[in-house]
């Protein structure tokens, strides 16, 4: 079977055994997304370069996906856009199949990721718990492992909480990387389209294809003096109060960094968490009237009941704010600006937790505007200073995950990524025949964010076999003198990323120590003996690619 319709397959079946029908809106056709990844791997079997393909995404129910209703999580608002989004466009050009359109907080309007009528998004690790919103579906259904990537959007930290509160990777590219065209606005002057993924190599490689070129001069960059990694983080005192665990958790990132060579110092965070709370309780959120504002007084004049009573109730006071309210907030809002960015001074990054905690659905439901806003203490202030900023996991606290998050200038997403990698810890992997670069099954690599390290050879002490697999694949094995140095490629990628690798691998494939050629050992794909006895023997080729360069398929 093709590697990207056995993707699809499996999609399809992790769909059903998870049952989580809440992280849909609406799903494609299991048929129609079959014929699509046929058409894909026909492609790159005649030689185009698709360097998603493979990769399967889903995008937030604001987000415009061609052949799907766009609502923003209300039914009655829905339309049916006539062609994708750039962004959707973008990864679909590069190979990625999109399954169809997620869950959200109404209007993307929330960080809890219960505001919507087709039910509140459970957190992957504990379904008592809120997923964060408002981009709930879509880092769900990574965190599950229905999808590789899901967009999302980010207005005051939904690209980042429920990458947090999931135990995967958020990117929020500074303003106007990416283009927002096809996206139902929530504040469209400071609206993110994001990107999730279980990893950061892949997030990264997602947002290559994504972005475009800086819509504004790079020329306010600050430079970079030469020296180690500056993080900026704020007194301990500063973070307020964090769930049981955290600070701790907290500090121990901040010591992983320190360990990789970063030099850190202490930051005012005032500034910041002054400016969060402007988000809603200020001006600003009268843009959220803009966008959809005359929609929802109709929609409640005619007793809408698909409407969030919090989401209309957020969106319909703002509009009443008064004009001059929005200028003395952004005259505030530029003062607090100007103090972050001093404060942030020569630091390449501000590292702080994600969020201040994980609340239930019950804390929720108790409290919805005091716990959501709760949840953007450290979030929120990142677009109105026109920050860029990335969400990883760092740990596990009490059986659920913690994640920290990297502030820094715009347009130093490159530099946070760098910085980002201190904190996922890395393994290798050695590979022989169909996980080799170009090879059919090197996708699984790349999808868990691995990255090529280098081409060489075992230790002349081993045998390889032609087995009779779908797709081709040789076997590896041990046979100690009289064997001979294979051609290899050693890989790096995230430690979970293996695990997860040796989880997926089928019999008779194993997976056990490497030598390499330079004497060293690494973790590596060998073969069970017992799959060897109808095998062909193509040790003397030199290596899978050569036997296939011999005309063997």
């Amino acid at each position: 079977m093709s590697t990207t319709l056995s993707r699809v397959r499996a999609a399809y079946a992790r769909i059903d055994a998870v049952d989580r029908p809440e992280i849909w809106i609406d799903l494609r056709p299991q048929p129609e997304v079959e014929a699509e990844a046929r058409t894909i791997d026909e492609r790159v079997a005649a030689g185009e370069q698709l360097p998603l393909a493979g990769r399967l995404f889903a995008a937030k129910g604001n987000i415009d996906v061609a052949g799907l209703p766009t609502t923003a999580g209300c039914p009655t608002y829905a339309y049916h856009p006539q062609a994708d989004a750039p962004v959707v466009a973008r990864l679909r050009a590069a190979g990625a199949i999109a399954l169809g359109t997620t869950n959200l907080d109404q209007f993307a309007t929330g960080l809890v990721g219960t505001r919507s009528p087709h039910g509140a998004v459970r957190n992957a690790y504990d379904p008592s718990r809120i997923s964060g919103g408002s981009s709930s579906g879509s880092a769900v259904a990574v965190a599950l492992g229905i999808v590789d990537l899901a967009l999302g959007t980010d207005t005051a930290g939904s690209g980042r909480v429920p990458a947090a509160f999931n135990g995967i990777v958020g990117i929020k590219p500074t303003r106007g990387l990416v283009p927002t065209t096809g996206v139902v606005p929530a504040c469209a002057s400071i609206d993110c389209v994001t990107v999730f993924a279980r990893t950061l190599p892949e997030a990264e490689q997602a947002l290559s294809f994504m972005a475009s070129p800086p819509d504004r001069p790079l020329d306010a960059l600050p430079q970079r003096t030469p020296g180690p990694w500056r993080i900026a983080v704020p007194a301990c005192d500063q973070l307020g109060e964090l769930d049981e665990g955290w600070a701790e958790a907290y500090e121990a990132a901040v010591e992983q960094l320190v360990t990789a060579g970063a030099s850190v110092r202490e930051l005012d965070l005032t500034p910041f968490t002054e400016a969060a709370t402007m988000l809603y309780q200020g001006a600003f959120v009268a843009e959220r009237y803009t966008a959809v504002g005359s929609f929802i007084d109709k929609a409640m004049a005619e007793g809408d009941e698909s409407l969030d009573p919090t989401v209309a109730g957020i969106i319909t006071r703002s509009r009443d704010i008064p004009a001059h309210q929005l200028f003395a907030d952004n005259d505030r809002l530029a003062i607090l600006r100007t103090r972050a960015l001093a404060e942030l001074a020569d630091a390449d990054a501000l590292l702080l937790p994600t969020a201040p905690g994980h609340p239930t659905l019950a804390e929720v439901a108790a409290d919805p505007l005091g716990t959501n806003a709760r949840m953007g203490r450290f979030t929120n202030s990142t677009n109105l200073f026109d920050l860029a900023a990335i969400a990883v996991p760092a740990t596990q606290v009490n059986g659920l995950p913690f994640g920290v998050m990297l502030i820094g200038p715009a347009f130093t997403d490159e530099r946070l990524a760098t910085i980002a990698r201190l904190l996922q810890p890395e393994a290798r992997v050695a590979v022989v025949g169909a996980h080799l670069s170009g090879q059919p099954l090197n996708p699984q690599l790349l999808a868990l964010g691995a990255r090529l390290d280098r081409t060489t050879t075992t230790a002349p002490v081993y045998h390889l076999h032609a087995l009779r697999t779908t797709p081709p694949k040789p076997g590896l094995v041990h046979v100690g003198e009289g064997g001979a140095s294979l051609e290899a490629e050693v890989w790096h990628l995230p430690a979970e990323g293996l695990g997860r690798l040796l989880a997926a691998l089928p019999r008779p494939m194993t997976l056990g120590s490497m030598e390499l050629a330079d004497g060293t050992t690494v973790p590596g794909f060998l073969c069970e003996p017992s799959a060897l006895t109808d095998a062909e023997d193509i040790t003397s080729y030199g290596g899978w690619r050569a036997y296939l360069r011999h005309g063997h398929r």
